[in-house]
């Protein structure tokens, strides 16, 4: 392995509440609720329950290689060169993820805080603090998500509790009034983004210090962020609306646009953009740790250190041409994503955890079935 730093469980908890929070807090409830109106958040829900169970998929994986990468166990698995093609193709899949979530962060900069800096530059200066937080190690990394999430659950009780006077519950009627056709529709694409991307923590999980409760750790991070995601898509129909929510590229941040008590506290978007800064700052972070640590070892290099600048100068790059603009990645978002990312959260996975059973590879101890 090329990281030698060791993570705690709680830990390895609160980097998949931030990933799974990641960008799409600000964004998802606009797809949402252009696909399924006022039920929204029923989208979101059966978007978690799809998204628990590929957490509990991916488990049947870690189990059998609790202290082995993907690009290890790949190559055990599938052979040594169809192992290096797959793990190749899922440091693509990584790099790209991390492209995607660097651009959303100029995007949104771009458009709502900072319309005259070019792009370049913001991508440029954010991706800096990245790789200046990788480059001193896994470890320090996680330690840095533990003292920044209490404050993201700060900013997010304050949003929850200033906003009840602007709720109209009449937004979120008649339940289930199109039927569930439209609710399965608008969950696909959530399912995509994030939960199938979970499978970058394939190249963090052999680094926690206790693998059976790492499992566990997986699932319940996952179930946080996107209880998370639940809430903040019934806040946006309970406060905007299905159509202003739909019409909204960034329906979270003019949601705590509307808080307003007393003509005093107003215009508290600046809490929205806090939680959203924390929690893409780590989704990205942990895209971008997951690919060059999955190159690293690809390659045989004895650390990775060396190629956090050169890539991130790529990445910079990668991430302007990636997509043209907004319209673009809202198409992506809602049509491509999902299938373009079947192969690697689906088709491998069940390859490789097909592949070991069947040739007895990896091992389970029964300690860690408790």
């Amino acid at each position: 392995m090329v990281e030698k730093g060791k993570i705690g469980v709680h830990q390895l908890t609160i980097l998949t509440v931030l990933f799974t929070v990641g960008s799409s807090i600000l964004i998802a409830p606009s797809g949402l609720a252009s696909a399924a109106k006022q039920d929204a958040w029923v989208a979101a829900i059966v978007g978690l329950i799809s998204g628990l169970a590929m957490v509990g998929f991916y488990n049947l994986i870690l189990t059998r290689f609790p202290s082995s990468t993907l690009v290890q166990y790949s190559q055990e698995v599938l052979g040594k060169w169809a192992g290096r093609v797959v793990s190749f193709l899922y440091f693509c899949y990584f790099f790209l993820l991390a492209a995607f979530v660097l651009r959303n962060i100029g995007d949104f900069l771009t458009t709502q805080v900072l319309p005259n800096t070019p792009i370049h530059f913001i991508h440029a200066f954010f991706l800096l603090v990245i790789i200046m937080g990788l480059r001193n190690g896994l470890e320090t990394f996680a330690r840095t998500a533990e003292i920044f999430f209490p404050w993201m659950i700060f900013f997010f009780l304050i949003m929850l509790f200033l906003l009840p006077p602007q709720f109209d519950f009449h937004n979120v009627t008649p339940i289930l009034g199109y039927g569930i056709n439209p609710v399965i529709t608008a969950s696909i694409p959530l399912l995509s983004t994030p939960y199938m991307e979970i499978v970058a923590f394939f190249m963090i999980y052999p680094s926690v210090t206790n693998a059976p409760k790492a499992r566990k750790a997986l699932f319940v991070g996952v179930l946080i962020g996107g209880f998370l995601l639940i809430l903040i898509s019934l806040l946006s129909i309970l406060v905007l609306g299905a159509d202003i929510t739909a019409r909204q590229t960034y329906p979270s941040y003019t949601l705590a646009k509307k808080i307003s008590i007393g003509d005093f506290l107003e215009r508290l978007e600046v809490i929205m953009a806090g939680i959203w800064f924390i929690t893409i700052y780590f989704k990205l972070g942990i895209s971008f740790y997951a690919s060059v640590t999955t190159f690293a070892e690809l390659f045989r290099l004895k650390e990775a250190r060396p190629l956090y600048l050169p890539f991130g100068m790529i990445m910079v790059v990668l991430s302007v041409v990636v997509y043209p603009n907004i319209s673009v990645f809202m198409q992506f978002a809602s049509k491509i994503d999902f299938p373009s990312s079947i192969p690697y959260a689906f088709v491998f996975p069940f390859l490789i955890w097909f592949v070991a059973v069947v040739r007895k590879k990896g091992y389970i101890e029964e300690k860690d079935l408790g």
